[in-house]
């Protein structure tokens, strides 16, 4: 995989911190840089070193989980953030995915699936277990029964190449496969990706597989 993946903890539970820590010292590719006992503690320590991904509490004092993921989507558009919290609530799940959670993970979950949500947000921009897409397809086929139309806006023009790498996207390719599989530059790729978070107001890739879920572009 290259690189060791940089990853902090933010929980106001030290001993849950450190089971978490201990779970994934096996994992040579998975270095733990920061610990932060709430948002603010995190964000404050952020500004010395920054992580690539993020697990994140959602109830801690001072800043909970919620702030603290918009205001590192804020400031550090790159850095990925996994919820991992006892809450199991649809409208918590959708809500955090909305507001740029990478992904969304129970505390109750599996060594090898916090592994490996690490690992595929780090590589694909998200990670969607089964909680997460049931949660996700409850609100679209909400919106389905008030008359929601999967159509695009009207004002959103999406050519045939950006409508090609969307749909890539949303297949979990990275940007690197995309590149060989359609013969364009990773920089080239990066560069539609980026077009397509400004035309459609998203915040990141989650919000693009979102969007192409809610307008029929992908099933």
């Amino acid at each position: 995989m290259g690189r060791s993946i940089k990853v902090a903890i933010a929980d106001d539970h030290k001993i849950f911190r450190s089971g978490v820590i201990n779970t994934l010292i096996p994992y040579s590719n998975i270095e733990i840089v920061l610990e932060a006992d709430d948002g603010e503690h995190l964000l404050e320590i952020m500004q010395k070193k920054v992580p690539d991904v993020i697990l994140m509490d959602l109830k801690m004092p001072r800043m909970d989980g919620i702030q603290a993921t918009v205001k590192v989507r804020e400031k550090y558009p790159d850095v990925k953030v996994i919820i991992l919290t006892m809450y199991e609530d649809d409208n918590f799940i959708v809500h955090m995915v909305e507001n740029g959670a990478n992904a969304y993970l129970l505390k109750n979950a599996e060594p090898e699936e916090i592994y490996e949500a690490i690992c595929t947000t780090y590589e694909k921009g998200f990670y969607f277990n089964e909680n997460v897409n049931l949660a996700l397809l409850k609100k679209v086929l909400h919106k389905n029964k008030q008359h929601f139309k999967p159509t695009l806006k009207n004002d959103i023009q999406l050519n045939d190449r950006e409508l090609e790498v969307l749909k890539l996207i949303c297949a979990e390719l990275t940007t690197q496969e995309i590149s060989e599989q359609i013969f364009l530059s990773p920089r080239t790729i990066e560069g539609i990706r980026q077009k397509l978070l400004e035309k459609l107001k998203v915040k990141n890739s989650v919000g693009l597989v979102l969007y192409a879920f809610r307008n029929g572009i992908i099933e």
